[in-house]
């Protein structure tokens, strides 16, 4: 299960097996989506697989997590989705209102993020094979003209700042499977970010990555970001926005909120110039509101995350092994 968390034993099944396996430079970017070149067209092409447990939870559901997943790894290289296929893999047995309503939330949160759902596939496996409903989607969307979003344009000096409050997805997913009460609701932030980023790329189209942290948490993007570019990070642990529901639902569980799962944040590596700029026009947006400086890219240390704690003291950041939270996307 493990390997399938986002952590280090994720990175270790791509690196080592599939990507000797398939091999090809596009591959070889291993990004949230593959900017290819078609016919003069720079594309952004993703999928990505769904197998949440529930398959609706406070804030979402398996249709809202499949389209707005997808939308994101598009969003991440600065694209704007255009369109979507579709995969639904079902167990024998679960009831036609349940597969009724994942696909009209599908559709729904289709709309809601500007792009269409042109192709599908459906197959059905045995009962005991499956939680009911899996969902595969892929994505295309174009790649506007100067804009590289990849990390290793990262370079020391850039500033890390990050779209919202972590660790609300992947905390209202545990609360509502183990039935854990946390004193307060809290619900997913599962949302499409493609409105989000385009805001940030009119105030300058010179980001350098965009990635967002979902398996593996806000730690595991930062140290994939890190090691592709070859630079330390160093974050403000108390400068990160972790809301208290999740900070109190992190002390119960022993979890890190930096580990935990986020469905609707991205983190962003901007040059300092622009930064305070970039940071305006995130405020001004519904979906990013929130975001905060949270730290820098620096010669030290490079390929390693260090966090800066309330004590004055560091901490190493680690990718996780694993996975803390299992099936939460």
């Amino acid at each position: 299960m493990g390997h399938g968390g986002g952590g280090a034993l994720s990175a270790e099944l791509v690196q080592h097996l599939f990507a000797p396996a398939f091999g090809g430079d596009v591959l070889a970017q291993l990004g949230d989506s593959a900017a290819v070149c078609l016919g003069g067209v720079r594309l952004a092409f993703s999928t990505d697989s769904y197998v949440v447990r529930p398959l609706f939870f406070p804030g979402g559901g398996i249709g809202d997590l499949a389209v707005n997943g997808t939308v994101n790894d598009l969003a991440m290289s600065g694209a704007r989705a255009a369109y979507l296929s579709c995969g639904f893999i079902l167990e024998e047995g679960v009831e036609m209102s349940v597969v009724a309503r994942v696909a009209e939330t599908m559709g729904a949160a289709a709309r809601t993020a500007g792009v269409e759902i042109a192709t599908g596939d459906t197959k059905v496996v045995e009962s005991g094979h499956g939680d009911g409903v899996y969902i595969n989607t892929a994505g295309i969307g174009i790649i506007p003209d100067g804009v590289d979003l990849r990390p290793q344009r990262v370079v020391p000096g850039d500033v890390v700042i990050v779209s919202g409050e972590i660790g609300l997805h992947g905390v209202a997913i545990m609360s509502v499977r183990e039935g854990l009460e946390f004193g307060v609701d809290v619900e997913s932030d599962c949302a499409a970010l493609g409105g989000l980023v385009q805001s940030m790329l009119a105030v300058t189209p010179d980001l350098h990555v965009l990635r967002d942290p979902t398996r593996g948490g806000l730690a595991a993007s930062l140290n994939e970001i890190a090691a592709a570019s070859g630079t330390g990070v160093v974050i403000q642990e108390r400068g990160v926005p972790v809301p208290a529901a999740v900070a109190n639902a992190c002390a119960i569980l022993g979890l890190d909120p930096l580990y935990v799962a986020n469905e609707g944040k991205l983190v962003a590596f901007v040059p300092r110039e622009h930064a305070d700029a970039v940071l305006d026009a995130m405020r001004a947006h519904p979906l990013g509101r929130g975001a905060a400086v949270i730290g820098e890219a620096v010669e030290d240390h490079p390929g390693m995350v260090v966090a800066r704690t309330a004590l004055g003291g560091t901490r190493v950041v680690d990718l996780p092994l694993g996975e803390q939270l299992p099936r939460i996307c």
